[in-house]
């Protein structure tokens, strides 16, 4: 208690020189975000939040580097807090922290409205992108990936270069990638899905790996610079949330994965196959001294935002199902405190 006490004079001496939040994370929330942010700022009597976007995986660094105002209150993030994040936020003093699930989003693999629609399945994505692909039929064991032209992945594609055109690692969107895409691909052949239960280590080291030698390539954290990348070369592939596709469909089209394209209904029934949650996460320490933080949280948490009828919607934002999202306002109102147990038992 009295170090809690401390830590909390300790910031409310500091709060002179920061009345404005800071938030940091994931491109893929940071345009919900700073909707929020300008709505916000301009309806209560708080000022607009500061967002930088940093990714998922770096926000959580910032955010977990400890306490005081040169730390950010709030991180963005298009894929859960990992244990090993939790463990650096424990470490840094960083103990109580709220997380917020705000809807769906779906990864879009997509080309310019130039090129010929593609249609992928998990397996072929796989075998374009990882950087270890099954040496003999079962996948029992592994060989660099060799393919070069989508038609060597499967013949049904175009004889065209493999190039896809995709976040770093140190994007939300990458992890979910590699995750939800690769990793299922991987699983289509049985030698690869018998190693996870023998070796999960070198299982995840090899059905999440992405290949280094050319064909995918990193666009940074900025999702529109993908886009002009598409539209500048129509051989190639993007990998985005379903958000970005949603405003630029007059540049680029979706790809079927699976047999199903990434829109609105097919990703919040979870019927496409490359799905995944949003989050953001709140430093409770930092709450009670940053003005509007309770305040900003409420509003992005409130029915008018995330809901189905929620201002977000427009902008790409696929809903939560109402009970999840009125549990989670509620934890955005009380600040919960999050329980890392969860994660043990993914």
């Amino acid at each position: 208690m009295l170090v809690a006490a401390a830590l909390t004079i300790g910031l409310s001496s500091q709060v002179s020189s920061r009345d404005q939040i800071k938030i940091v994370g994931s491109s893929t929330v940071y345009p919900f975000a700073t909707v929020v942010a300008e709505r916000f700022g301009k309806t209560s009597g708080f000022k607009t939040p500061v967002i930088e976007s940093t990714g998922s995986g770096g926000g959580l660094k910032l955010f977990c580097a400890g306490l005081g105002t040169e730390h950010p209150d709030i991180t963005n993030a298009s894929r859960r807090i990992k244990m090993k994040e939790v463990k650096k936020c424990t470490k840094n003093g960083v103990t109580d922290i709220t997380e917020i699930k705000v809807g769906f989003d779906g990864i879009a693999m997509a080309n310019a409205k130039s090129a010929p629609m593609l249609e992928l399945t998990l397996k072929d994505v796989y075998l374009a992108l990882a950087k270890d692909v099954p040496a003999d039929p079962e996948g029992n064991t592994v060989k660099p990936n060799p393919y070069k032209m989508w038609n060597e992945v499967n013949p049904a594609l175009p004889a065209k270069p493999i190039v896809v055109i995709g976040p770093p690692p140190t994007s939300g969107t990458r992890d979910a990638f590699n995750e939800l895409a690769i990793e299922r691909g991987c699983k289509k052949f049985p030698g690869r899905k018998a190693l996870k239960k023998s070796n999960k280590k070198l299982y995840k080291k090899q059905c999440r790996s992405v290949r280094e030698d050319g064909p995918f390539v990193e666009a940074g954290e900025n999702d529109n610079l993908i886009i002009e990348k598409l539209v500048a070369d129509p051989n190639a592939l993007g990998v985005f949330g379903y958000s970005f596709l949603d405003q630029n469909r007059d540049k680029v089209k979706a790809a079927k994965v699976d047999g199903v394209f990434p829109e609105f209904e097919a990703i919040s029934s979870g019927k496409y196959p490359v799905s995944r949650s949003l989050f953001f996460y709140v430093k409770n320490a930092h709450a009670s001294v940053i003005p509007g933080v309770k305040e900003y949280v409420r509003e992005f948490t409130a029915s008018k935002a995330i809901g189905n009828d929620g201002y977000l919607v427009p902008k790409g934002l696929i809903p939560l199902p109402e009970g999840e999202r009125a549990k989670f306002e509620k934890d955005g109102k009380s600040l919960a405190k999050f329980d890392a147990k969860v994660l043990q038992k993914k």
